[in-house]
């Protein structure tokens, strides 16, 4: 089974990541955090916003293809989804005039022909937290390309989610208020967060035995 954990950046979807694949004994397919271009673009935005979305995406792609070579049964834990990268961190530096438009649609059309090979996740959980939570989240974890980030720019990003949560995404999904559920302090949380992957694999079992 395919559970993706998505969110904004310091919601906590690689802490979860890692306590979800220790309770399921799977493999942890965590985001890449060493892209060349990361702080070059929290240095100058518009200059390097289209070579840092390409970059991700690239990683996305050939993550997405080494997962679903190397698990044909079992658990697959994927911190954050190509989707985010396209609808969320893509379309908001164009919306913010960040990468320009011939870029945007030159992405794109890749995001476009790769996602018809890509399988939807069986289940998505998304964190969903405030800017404060995010920005205590970010200075606790203390990566120095992440200190300058822009509150503004977080905001914005929830809004992305937020919409694309509420209106855009079509798949099975559990939200977790990060700012109110915290499941690394809070066992209950946990629990509930893994009775839920436990009901939707009962139900995929009823009807489709493998993976994908």
């Amino acid at each position: 089974m395919y559970i993706a954990i998505a969110g904004n950046i310091g919601s906590g979807k690689t802490t979860l990541t890692q306590m979800l694949t220790e309770r399921y004994h799977a493999k942890a397919y965590l985001e890449e955090v060493d892209n060349p271009y990361i702080g070059d673009f929290y240095e100058d935005m518009k200059r390097w916003a289209f070579n840092l979305q390409i970059c991700f995406l690239g990683s996305r792609i050939q993550q997405t293809m080494d997962m679903l070579r190397e698990n044909s049964s079992g658990y697959i834990f994927q911190d954050r989804t190509i989707y985010e990268d396209a609808h969320i961190f893509a379309g908001n530096l164009h919306e913010m005039g960040l990468m320009s438009g011939r870029d945007f649609e030159t992405y794109m059309k890749l995001f476009r022909l790769f996602t018809t090979v890509i399988p939807q996740p069986d289940l998505l959980i998304y964190l969903k937290a405030d800017v404060p939570t995010l920005i205590h989240q970010i200075r606790k974890r203390g990566r120095e390309y992440e200190m300058n980030i822009d509150e503004n720019y977080l905001r914005r990003l929830n809004g992305k989610y937020n919409d694309w949560i509420e209106h855009g995404y079509r798949g099975e999904m559990l939200v977790i208020d990060k700012d109110r559920e915290d499941f690394v302090e809070d066992a209950s949380v946990f629990e509930r967060i893994c009775a839920a992957v436990d009901e939707r694999e009962t139900r995929l079992a009823g009807y489709n035995p493998s993976l994908f």
